[in-house]
């Protein structure tokens, strides 16, 4: 696994949904109908991380919002997993 290049980065964000590149990670934040959507969107999220070996910063607040937050740790930035994982999470 390696870091993506700032262009890289720059061209496969733009194949996403409102993914913001926040220093070396990517976020997006989820407003669903209820607390309960939220927390089961969540558990769908953690579904899909587990398989891949890959796992997000998950922030739930105001009963119906969660922040996703991915980069690869152990690189220290972006990789191709951060952006796949992405995209999962998009079409859940």
């Amino acid at each position: 696994m390696s870091l993506l290049s700032n262009d890289e980065i720059k061209d496969k964000i733009g194949n996403l949904n409102d993914w913001k590149l926040v220093e070396n990670s990517i976020e997006k934040e989820y407003e669903l109908d209820s607390f309960t959507y939220a927390m089961g969107f969540v558990t769908k999220i953690g579904i899909q991380a587990e398989k891949m070996d890959h796992h997000p910063d998950i922030f739930i607040h105001s009963w119906n919002k969660v922040r996703i937050t991915l980069t690869t740790h152990c690189e220290g930035g972006l990789t191709d997993n951060d952006l796949k994982l992405a995209e999962i999470i998009d079409n859940l």
